[in-house]
């Protein structure tokens, strides 16, 4: 089977923001995760990597996510979980054959952060190569699991997912729209792509994301899943553009809705 986008989620309960840069920018053993020493016990920076943060204001990453936790009160207990780590994996391919750099990739992971993550603290890196040099290109995103500015998005299904002060979850609801998320991202930037929802790129399936709002709390009600598969099986430009279509289909929808909501 040749390796193709994929996205991954690992949450995680270590209190220090700073060992999350410390991965990002200093060399470590990808399958024990422990740092990489130099003949004098020293970290060994990472030769090439982009990195980024959003909403952290003029303060680095860890500094501006423990504020945030301070201000509000949250993730204090060792039980807590501090951050969310995404990571965006690129086909090897995607370089020689769609022209993907490390600059492009940052790129799309800046901006699939800034549509799937707004008001959380973040740090985005990319690094160009993977597993024992494998050279896929892929984005780390890192997020406090607190967020700080009120929000709305079609996988929150909850009134505390939209508000200032509570937290991020990563449902399976949260997964299955990011993952469309990263499909649609891979097609409009002519990368190479699965159906990242079934693992398979003969089946034409797509969960719509329908927006309906409770009448009782004012929310949007849990998203519903539809599959679309009755009978089809590739278009003639294969299954992304169907589920590129539909996408764009409903994003117009929720987005109308979401303005009719914050008007009021």
């Amino acid at each position: 089977m040749k390796p193709l986008a994929t996205f991954k989620h690992i949450s995680s309960k270590n209190a220090n923001y700073g060992d999350a840069e410390k991965y990002l920018t200093f060399a470590h053993d990808e399958f024990t995760m422990k740092p990489t020493l130099d003949a004098e016990g020293r970290l060994v920076p990472r030769g090439d990597y982009r990195i980024s943060t959003l909403n952290c204001g003029e303060e680095d990453f860890a500094v501006a996510c423990m504020r945030s936790n301070l201000r509000y009160g949250k993730n204090q207990k060792r039980e807590d979980v501090k951050s969310h780590h995404y990571i965006i994996s690129f086909d090897p391919r995607d370089g020689p054959d769609n022209r993907l750099t490390v600059d492009k990739a940052q790129e799309l992971g800046e901006r699939f952060c800034r549509e799937q993550f707004p008001g959380h603290q973040a740090i985005v890196c990319t690094h160009p190569d993977g597993h024992n040099q494998s050279g896929n290109i892929h984005v780390h995103i890192v997020i406090n699991s607190l967020r700080i500015e009120n929000v709305l998005l079609p996988y929150m299904d909850r009134p505390a997912d939209t508000k200032a002060g509570c937290k991020h979850r990563c449902t399976d609801a949260a997964m299955e729209y990011f993952k469309s998320e990263i499909m649609e991202l891979c097609h409009e930037a002519g990368l190479y792509q699965i159906d990242l929802l079934n693992g398979s790129a003969n089946r034409v399936m797509r969960i719509i994301f329908v927006p309906s709002w409770s009448k009782s709390s004012g929310y949007p009600a849990k998203p519903r899943s539809v599959d679309i598969r009755s009978g089809w099986h590739r278009l003639k430009s294969g299954w992304e553009s169907l589920t590129v279509c539909l996408s764009a289909f409903m994003r117009p929808m929720w987005l109308s809705a979401s303005q009719m909501k914050g008007s009021l």
